[in-house]
């Protein structure tokens, strides 16, 4: 994968398979103490222990059409590489917690990749779904929960056209934002 973006969007899937009804996505970026860190919370239907203890490993999937998973060992190796860790935290039943840290400077650690457009993607496909997304740079944080938009258009669908343009400028405008 050439992003995290791609990572991220990778991960999520799996919560959304999971019937995960509230996926929450955190980034913090600390640069001044090369700390990089992703963090998916999801509410779905967790991992039994036996595939949570293996899913490192891409020869364990639950999958039924292919025999491999390489999302989770990608990212798995990544951390490795970047001098850093995966933890996976999951109970059945009550959904996952998937936490990725690395050295923020470390040469192998990939870049941020486009969120705006991966976040417009997940709301447009799976609008059911609540997204919250926290992104915080050094100081600077952003926060944007899909319940208070929805809240806000008073019966207008999520992914409504108009509203995804607005979502997709308003994510852009606030993560730009972040790096001033």
């Amino acid at each position: 994968m050439k992003e995290m973006a791609l990572h991220i969007l990778d991960i999520i899937q799996n919560s959304i398979r999971a019937e995960a009804t509230c996926i929450i996505l955190r980034i913090e970026e600390k640069p001044s103490v090369d700390r990089f860190v992703i963090e998916i919370e999801d509410n779905g239907k967790g991992m039994p222990e036996a595939i949570r203890s293996t899913v490192t490993n891409p020869f364990t999937t639950t999958r039924t059409l292919r025999r491999v998973g390489l999302g989770i060992p990608l990212l798995h190796q990544l951390c490795e590489e970047c001098e850093g860790k995966l933890t996976i935290d999951s109970k059945e039943g009550e959904g996952t917690r998937i936490k990725a840290i690395m050295r923020y400077h470390h040469i192998d650690r990939l870049p941020l990749g486009d969120m705006v457009g991966t976040l417009y993607m997940l709301i447009m496909a799976k609008p059911e779904i609540r997204y919250i997304y926290e992104h915080d740079y050094e100081a600077q944080g952003f926060r944007m929960d899909t319940e208070q938009i929805v809240e806000m258009l008073d019966g207008l669908p999520i992914n409504h056209p108009d509203i995804l343009t607005w979502i997709k400028s308003y994510i852009a405008e606030n993560e730009r934002a972040l790096y001033k």
